[in-house]
């Protein structure tokens, strides 16, 4: 093929760190490394340990250059994080875990002073999830340290400075529940210009801009081709929604899942978003607004299965026929019903049984949000859920149309910030395999849940 074919893809998530070698040729990954993503507990407050990845991402890329020579590299992060850099390129501040609950220590403060829905599409979250929250309560908690920042980058813009040493800003890390950007102005909010923050915010580049060839003490520790580029990087759920915003006709819809589920809706009706609900306005690639709603669904299925290795056909049956049903919500604070604790209809007997209502609990609530952004079309789902059937045949039975599971070998996560090297619109319809009608028996199941959870206060 002409043009870029393999790119190493860093892709950090909230639980775990990945690189992947993606071959654009055959849009598949070839090879790839993980690392479990640890909060450090010392320092000042809980944070990334960036030292440590960022030794996990040079020894990856040694050992992918050794297979193939690298046509680029791309990054992509987990969204409510930022490195604050001093003028001679180290941290200012570590790199908060956006779980920490520092912030709510001046959540009154930054309440008053916060943009509304309308403006930025992001609802106000617990602790660090509004990126801008954690920017004020460091400024307030730590002034000195804050005085010394000279550059604020989001999450991916950081990776690539530290690859390249060309700082940028782009708009798929400023606009997922930030507080910093606004996506019907296309660019930075009300809060960054009242707090002093534009001055610190780098240069926009677009996602796929190539920032420059990698710095010459990475080409040397890796060794990489010294002209190898570095892209600007991408927010995690945009690099899934991406490959499908180029090949797939709307309306459809994304369903991104790790740590957290993101449903994306492209092209369906026109939604109310409630910021109550945690429904947001999530940002392109492009710069376009996509409704979106989520829920830690990740996190929430380690929690429930923890230790169980999945059911029978007959237990998955009793929990259909006993209308055994999980209401929300595990992880409370976020999601479709933040203020609802769960409840069993009926304590499993068994643990396959707990295993199978774990799983149409996650269909549930995904349904839910496809509700909540007026999602129409097929649903396409990416990411470790894909290989869940039970998952999937209950979100095609609460929704009533077509599920496509993505590629179990593969997330769209790394296809689509490779994508980004690409340069020209990359139109192969992904392959997806479609999931049947799982019948009537699964359609009554998804409306008893429906029932219940209209009952629950």
């Amino acid at each position: 093929m002409s043009g870029p074919r393999h790119v190493a893809v860093v892709d950090i998530g909230k639980t775990n760190a990945k690189l992947a070698l993606v071959d654009l040729e055959h849009r598949a990954e070839i090879d790839q490394r993980r690392t479990p993503n640890k909060a450090r507990a010392d320092g000042p407050y809980p944070h990334y340990d960036v030292e440590s990845l960022w030794r996990f991402i040079l020894d990856s890329l040694a050992t992918f250059a050794r297979r193939h020579p690298l046509s680029a590299i791309s990054v992509t992060t987990h969204g409510a994080t930022a490195a604050l850099l001093d003028r001679h390129g180290g941290l200012a501040l570590p790199v908060l875990d956006y779980e920490h609950e520092g912030p709510q220590g001046t959540a009154a403060r930054y309440e008053a002073l916060r943009p509304s829905f309308s403006e930025t599409g992001s609802p106000r979250l617990p602790g660090g999830l509004n990126l801008g929250a954690q920017i004020f309560w460091q400024q307030s908690a730590f002034p000195d340290a804050f005085a010394r920042t000279a550059a604020i980058l989001p999450y991916p813009q950081y990776w690539a400075w530290r690859l390249s040493g060309v700082a940028a800003s782009e708009v798929t890390s400023l606009g997922c529940h930030t507080d910093l950007w606004s996506p019907a102005a296309r660019d930075f909010s009300s809060l960054v210009l009242a707090m002093g923050w534009r001055s610190l915010m780098p240069p926009l580049a677009a996602a796929s801009a190539r920032l420059g060839p990698v710095l010459p003490e990475v080409a040397h520790a890796a060794a990489l081709d010294p002209a190898t580029p570095v892209l600007c990087g991408v927010h995690d759920s945009n690099a899934s929604l991406l490959p499908h915003l180029l090949a797939r006709r709307p309306p459809f819809s994304v369903v991104s899942t790790g740590t957290w589920v993101v449903t994306m809706a492209v092209g369906g009706g026109s939604p109310k978003l409630d910021p109550e609900r945690d429904t947001l306005v999530n940002v392109n690639v492009f710069g376009d607004p996509v409704p979106s709603a989520r829920f830690m669904g990740g996190r929430e299925f380690a929690t429930l299965t923890q230790g169980l290795d999945g059911c029978t056909e007959e237990e998955m049956r009793t929990v259909l026929a006993g209308r055994l049903l999980l209401l929300p919500s595990v992880q409370p604070g976020c999601g479709p019903y933040p203020a609802r604790r769960s409840s069993w209809s009926q304590m499993p007997a068994t643990a396959g049984t707990r295993y199978a209502a774990a799983c149409f609990y996650l269909a549930m609530m995904t349904a839910t949000c496809l509700d909540l952004v007026a999602a129409q079309g097929p649903t396409v789902v990416e990411g470790p859920f894909a290989g869940n059937t039970l998952f999937t045949r209950m979100l095609a039975a609460a929704t009533g149309r077509d599920v496509l599971v993505a590629p179990a070998d593969s997330t769209g996560t790394a296809i689509g910030a490779a994508l980004l090297a690409a340069g020209t619109p990359h139109t192969a319809q992904q392959e997806a395999s479609p999931v049947g009608d799982p019948g009537e028996a699964w359609q009554a199941y998804a409306a008893a849940w429906r029932a219940a959870v209209a009952q629950t206060p």
